[in-house]
């Protein structure tokens, strides 16, 4: 019989490796490795607040990404860039992270209908793609 002692989050020691602060991007960026013993893994909500906190930075400037568990368990690496403000984090970080975050906008189109259109310019040349196919006169 195994007895699994059941840990909670503030059981968790986070620590911080090759930190760099990144002056052109206007954010702080690190390498993370959390300690979360008992625990199948820390989600990265759960990392944001204890970045924002260890930072004093807002949640919403804190991006985790990348966390692997190592194999074993009880340990993961990821990276997290820190942003000074809301408004850099929106003009540096790619679109698909930061609908990830509830701050942009999912791209609405179908993958088919993406595929129609890539397929309808593969038959024009030149400006036309841009312009769109002129009605031939007779």
């Amino acid at each position: 019989m195994h007895l699994h002692s059941v840990a909670d989050a503030s059981s968790v020691t986070i620590r911080t490796r090759k930190f760099m602060t990144n002056r052109l991007l206007q954010r702080k960026q690190m390498v993370l490795d959390v300690i979360h013993p008992g625990l199948a893994n820390l989600s990265k909500d759960d990392v944001r607040e204890k970045i924002a906190k260890l930072f004093k930075a807002d949640k919403e400037t804190v991006f985790p990404f990348g966390f692997r568990t190592q194999f074993g368990g009880g340990r993961s690496t990821g990276f997290v860039l820190v942003y000074d403000t809301l408004e850099s984090a929106k003009k540096f970080e790619p679109k698909f992270r930061l609908v990830r975050h509830g701050i942009g906008a999912h791209g609405t189109t179908s993958r088919k209908q993406r595929k129609e259109r890539k397929n309808r310019l593969k038959k024009l040349r030149g400006t036309e793609k841009v312009k769109g196919k002129k009605p031939k006169k007779e």
